[in-house]
């Protein structure tokens, strides 16, 4: 495998979709493939990660989170790998509107990972997913995802814990 970041994403709340940090609405998602023109749209300021060369990486996949009736906002990316027998995540981020204590949506990590899961389904690796935690967010994953540790901080989600997060996210497609 490749040298990447480690994952570096607090896992806000676990939604139906994702949810208005102020009014708690629920708002519809898809996750679409990114587009060219989405990954020229795309202002360094709003992103830590160069997702321009991430999407330009031709083992990799990145995606993005929008909301159904606003399709231009991207409110979060992760970029996917199939390895075979289960899709490795080797980034993964909010919009910078959605990070930190005046984030407007919650769920947007959670809605990300949940579609990881759901490709590993569809492409028939049980809903197994792996990614490189940062160290000091290795048992915030075990409790909020169900994560466990393959080892170091390599860490997987497997098919129980992937079927409890499609349903929270995409129910009727589990």
């Amino acid at each position: 495998m490749a040298k990447h970041k480690p994952v570096d994403i607090e896992i806000d709340k676990l939604t139906r979709s994702i949810e208005n940090a102020i009014t708690g609405d629920i708002f519809k998602t898809e996750v679409l493939k990114v587009t060219s023109k989405d990954i020229k749209s795309l202002k360094k300021s709003d992103w830590l990660f160069d997702w321009k060369a991430e999407a330009n990486q031709a083992k990799k996949t990145v995606y993005k989170l929008v909301i159904i009736d606003n399709p231009t906002i991207i409110q979060g990316l992760i970029s996917l790998q199939d390895q075979g027998d289960h899709i490795f995540m080797p980034l993964i981020e909010s919009n910078k509107f959605n990070k930190g204590v005046k984030k407007v949506y919650f769920g947007v990590p959670g809605n990300l990972v949940a579609f990881a899961c759901k490709l590993s389904f569809d492409k028939g690796y049980g809903g197994y997913i792996s990614f490189e935690s940062k160290t000091t967010l290795i048992e915030h994953y075990q409790k909020a995802l169900g994560a466990h540790v393959l080892f170091g901080n390599i860490m997987a989600i497997g098919t129980k814990e992937a079927r409890i997060l499609i349903q929270q996210y995409f129910p009727g497609n589990s």
